[in-house]
């Protein structure tokens, strides 16, 4: 056998550059592409002289077999790496390798998130000394009671796949066990490797047959013949099917066969946040988002609908309003998903474990073997999808109106970022009032066109995952703009990475809109009867101990935007607010650089109404009169909830 003499972290890199995925698309083509092509790295002493040795060696020798990319913060690493997968349809994703300690436990946010999230990222974070020789070393954390226990366990349960590399002779079996799960679509999440600083170092012989290029090809099973048959006799006697299209149809590159399924059967959709651009928002069959923030039109059709068709969606609460969505006395479940776990998820009665295109072939082959009237809703219901859907869209076309006022609300805003993009470009968002809006809102014209992170909803993820967005568009040679929705609130958690964008000229366009708080969880304050408390960016008021007066912050979000290197573009508070947001737009679109627009906005003007519910708990007993309202309101709710879907 052929070796090479290496350190663990040589070993590891070259054999991440060599790796590999391929898939085949809608039309037959086959795609290839690097699983892994690059690396982010903050370093410090538990990886520079580790995976940085090995970063900067490959650079000196072969700089195109694995980039290296600097973050401003570990987290964003991770966010960088979602964005990335995102685009590539779950192809491809970047590694992130971290020092030992606070570095490596900045990651698990961000490896939560892409677990959550079903989208690959590969963690690299340092650990301490595996031999133990210097214990205890710079930031190691001991416990009297497991004294091998570290930081890095932590990653255990937010990880689909954890291990660590505790003599180098591992990495061989480590390494192509995190692969296989990295480009597994029922597996895939974080996946984290954790690599001892002692061990990072370490020589090894390694195998050739270890280095050589490598492919990982995306699994597509298809439907099992007898279980496929009962789904299609459930939908064969549906009087009013409805389907739910997850992030599972995009990642499976299916939404062409779900369009042709639709068109040929009439049958509405409603879509979960992560399958926003299955369908054109103008399709005829596609009534918008469905659930706590979906639209009155899919809402409307889901609460009567007689078989619920999921398509790739793990049912969250959001999607489901809280097991208060599907009202029908007798609505039966066909769940069609790459991963068990999600198929047969609420006691679901008909589970199909099959890849999301290779499902809607089957159902196309069964229209063609005659089934289309069968399967075809009749022309009753048909006129009802229509008027639905005609009734929200004008609905949104008033919400999308200039107002004329000096604070705009949010929806106006959404609508001058709506006219003034292109069909092809990709809004990103994921926290706080604004997801909720767009996905009652925003008219998605292109399958990769709406990116809002809504399985963890985190805080922070707008600009990060937006820059890796756009570096998976850069890297499939796709020009097309990305625009970074923000509030001012998750605009603080995490605004470093603009820095980034800084520092290799990606062009992203960030629309910061600025209200002074909390605007979601303010909101949703006064429905549970905490009347906003703790949600204002207010100055302490040390007599009445709170945070509630009138005076708002001398925070200046522009200008902590243009020391960073930014282009800044301010839109003032006037009467003309919203048409300068469209000027801003189209000079931000015409630049080749990265601009950071600022307008201000009134967060108590809200969206039209989807007549979806959110479970939050309102306390049982309360002296405040607004709680107890808020519980009265709550128990009414609540008694339309489910213990199961199925």
């Amino acid at each position: 056998m052929t070796t090479r003499r290496m350190t663990v972290s040589q070993a590891l890199i070259e054999f991440l550059a060599n790796q590999w995925t391929v898939d085949r698309a809608a039309d037959g083509t086959e795609i290839r592409e690097r699983t892994i092509p690059g690396t982010f790295g903050i370093f410090g002493h538990g990886n520079v002289a580790g995976i940085g040795q090995a970063l900067k060696q490959v650079n000196v020798e072969q700089p195109d077999l694995m980039p290296y990319y600097q973050a401003r913060n570990e987290q964003a690493m991770v966010h960088q790496s979602v964005g990335y997968a995102r685009m590539h349809r779950r192809r491809g994703t970047y590694a992130a390798a971290a020092s030992v300690g606070p570095g490596a436990t900045n990651l698990l946010t961000g490896a939560a998130l892409a677990t959550t999230n079903r989208l690959p990222a590969l963690l690299l974070p340092s650990d301490t000394f595996a031999t133990r020789v210097a214990d205890p070393v710079l930031q190691q954390l001991e416990q009297p009671h497991d004294i091998g226990l570290t930081v890095n366990d932590a990653f255990r349960p937010v990880s689909k796949f954890f291990d660590r590399v505790q003599r180098p002779e591992q990495l061989f079996s480590i390494a192509l066990a995190a692969m296989r799960v990295l480009t597994d679509p029922a597996e895939t999440g974080a996946v984290t490797i954790a690599l001892p600083e002692d061990v990072q170092a370490e020589a090894v012989d390694v195998p050739e047959e270890f280095l050589q290029p490598r492919e990982w090809r995306i699994r597509r099973p298809r439907p099992e013949r007898d279980a496929f048959a009962v789904a299609l006799e459930a939908i064969r006697e549906a009087k009013r099917p409805f389907i739910v299209a997850g992030g599972g149809v995009l990642y499976s590159d299916a939404e062409q066969q779900l369009r042709a399924f639709v068109e040929a059967t009439g049958i509405p959709v409603g879509s979960s946040q992560a399958g926003g651009g299955v369908l054109d928002w103008d399709h005829p069959q596609y009534l918008g988002g469905v659930g706590a923030t979906g639209t009155l039109a899919a809402n409307r059709l889901a609460a009567d609908a007689d078989v619920i068709i999921g398509i790739g969606t793990r049912y969250s609460d959001f999607t489901t309003s809280s097991r208060t969505a599907f009202q029908h006395p007798g609505v039966r479940f066909v769940n069609i998903n790459v991963a068990s776990f999600d198929a047969y998820k609420h006691g679901t009665q008909i589970p199909v474990i099959a890849d999301a295109r290779e499902a809607l072939v089957e159902l196309l082959a069964a229209l063609e073997g005659g089934s289309a009237a069968e399967l075809g809703v009749d022309a009753a219901y048909a006129e009802r999808i229509a008027a639905e859907k005609a009734a929200w869209d004008g609905l949104v076309d008033e919400a999308f109106a200039p107002s004329g006022r000096e604070l705009p609300g949010q929806p106006e805003i959404i609508g001058a970022v709506q006219r003034s993009s292109a069909p092809e470009d990709v809004i990103v968002q994921a926290a706080g009032s604004l997801p909720g809006d767009l996905h009652k809102l925003w008219r998605v014209r292109d399958a990769l066109g709406y990116h809002v992170e809504y399985a963890y909803s985190c805080m922070g993820y707008e600009i990060a995952g937006g820059i890796g967005a756009k570096r998976g568009l850069v890297a499939a040679g796709d020009d097309r703009d990305v625009i970074i929705m923000v509030g001012d609130g998750s605009y603080l958690m995490l605004n470093s990475e603009l820095v980034t964008a800084v520092a290799e000229g990606i062009k992203v366009i960030v629309i910061l809109i600025q209200n002074h708080g909390y605007a979601s969880i303010g909101h949703l304050s006064e429905t549970v009867g905490s009347e906003r408390f703790g949600t204002w960016y207010r100055e302490y008021d040390g007599a009445a101990k709170n945070f509630q007066g009138e005076q708002v912050l001398p925070v200046d979000l522009a200008m902590n935007a243009r020391s960073y290197g930014m282009d800044v573009i301010e839109v003032e508070p006037t009467s003309d607010a919203i048409s300068e947001l469209e000027e801003a737009i189209a000079q931000a679109k015409a630049s080749d650089r990265a601009t950071f627009i600022h307008i201000n906005s009134d967060p108590l003007l809200y969206a039209p109404d989807g007549a979806g519910w959110w479970d939050v708990p309102v306390p049982q007993v309360s002296t405040l009169e607004a709680t107890q309202r808020a519980r009265a309101e709550y128990e009414t709710q609540v008694a339309a909830q489910k213990p199961l879907l199925g």
